[in-house]
């Protein structure tokens, strides 16, 4: 639609297309940019390998939206909101979560939900959508203690077909709650291709029934992610409540580390978009431009994330055994008598196993 044309900075070859940013581009920033996809892809990479190894559960993968997730969360502030998904691991980890409790995450631990002391970083959603209305009303609830605080909420195009997405927006629009709906449309729910999934032409349209700002982005581009998603969080700190960011993107892998693509599309095209449109390739060609490109650097930061992650993974293997009993102690306030039962039952189970 001519309305919700795609917005984009920087074009595919590191060209910048919207000089008026260039005053906030200093070597600092942009070097922190790349430092941060860098960390982050490494360590989806290292996650999917702990996976093959039996070293981690079932994963989810995000390779190839790096930029949507990291230049959107280092929009906010610190005392803002995030609402992930299970696939928004950039994100959180740019917004402030340790790579250990991410791990612990997809180990299946308790822990693994439980964020920074002092950070609003919500468990990831695995339900679709429903985190939406958790981040509209933590939203409302920040305007109703007259805070300055809004909230981000990522989801997939999938999430869209779903009841609670229109029902977040509707609230969100009628309250007019400081929070960011920030869709990440990689252009597949798990296998089924978003022309499958809806009639319209864009996810940013469907702003338009519920009277609320909608734009449509080149979600692998980091300039446009951070800037656009900025001033729509601005926005929703001035007051004037929520808007809808259509980030276009694409995971270049698996939906997770059960799924097989290639079953249901042909992934040589994934290879063809990591050409033509990587987010990280795009900024090392903008700095390459720009003269700023430092070959040494770049094996320094590698390096660097590489031990981060790895001492994060010896962390996450050394953390204290689960106990049992959580998996029965945190469904009613006081065990009952069925809770007990199945307790028993999975000890005497046990038992039987280890004898």
């Amino acid at each position: 639609m001519e309305q919700f044309q795609m917005i984009r900075y920087l074009d595919e070859n590191g060209n910048l297309l919207n000089s008026e940013i260039s005053k906030a581009l200093s070597l600092d920033f942009i070097k922190e940019l790349y430092e941060r996809l860098t960390l982050v892809r490494a360590f989806d990479r290292k996650a999917i390998s702990l996976q093959r190894q039996g070293r981690l559960g079932t994963y989810a993968p995000f390779e190839g939206q790096e930029a949507a997730q990291v230049g959107s969360a280092l929009a906010l502030q610190p005392n803002d909101w995030l609402f992930p998904t299970y696939r928004d691991h950039a994100a959180s980890i740019t917004f402030g979560h340790s790579l250990k409790t991410i791990l612990l995450y997809w180990n299946g631990r308790l822990e693994g939900c439980v964020p920074p002391e002092g950070k609003k970083i919500f468990p990831p959603a695995v339900p679709i959508a429903t985190q939406l209305l958790h981040a509209t009303g933590a939203a409302m609830a920040e305007k109703r203690k007259g805070t300055n605080n809004a909230a981000i909420v990522y989801f997939g195009d999938g999430a869209t077909s779903e009841g609670d997405f229109h029902e977040g927006l509707n609230f969100a629009s009628v309250f007019k709650a400081p929070v960011v709906f920030f869709n990440q449309n990689n252009q597949f729910a798990i296998s089924v291709p978003i022309e499958k999934q809806m009639n319209s032409e864009t996810i940013a349209q469907k702003s338009v029934a519920y009277s609320i700002p909608g734009i449509r982005i080149d979600g692998n581009d980091i300039f446009a992610v951070y800037f656009e998603t900025k001033k729509a969080i601005e926005r929703a700190r001035r007051g004037e409540g929520p808007t809808l960011i259509e980030a276009v993107t694409w995971r270049y892998g698996a939906h997770t580390t059960a799924d097989d693509p290639s079953k249901y599309r042909d992934q040589n095209n994934s290879e063809k978009r990591r050409e033509n449109g990587d987010p990280i390739i795009r900024l090392e060609r903008y700095m390459k431009n720009e003269g700023i490109w430092d070959e040494e650097w770049k094996e320094e930061i590698v390096s660097k994330a590489g031990k981060t992650i790895e001492k994060a993974i010896e962390e996450m293997e050394s953390f204290p055994e689960p106990n049992i009993d959580d998996l029965f102690a945190h469904v009613f306030a006081e065990p009952t008598w069925t809770i007990k039962d199945q307790r028993d039952q999975y000890y005497e189970f046990l038992r039987g196993v280890n004898q």
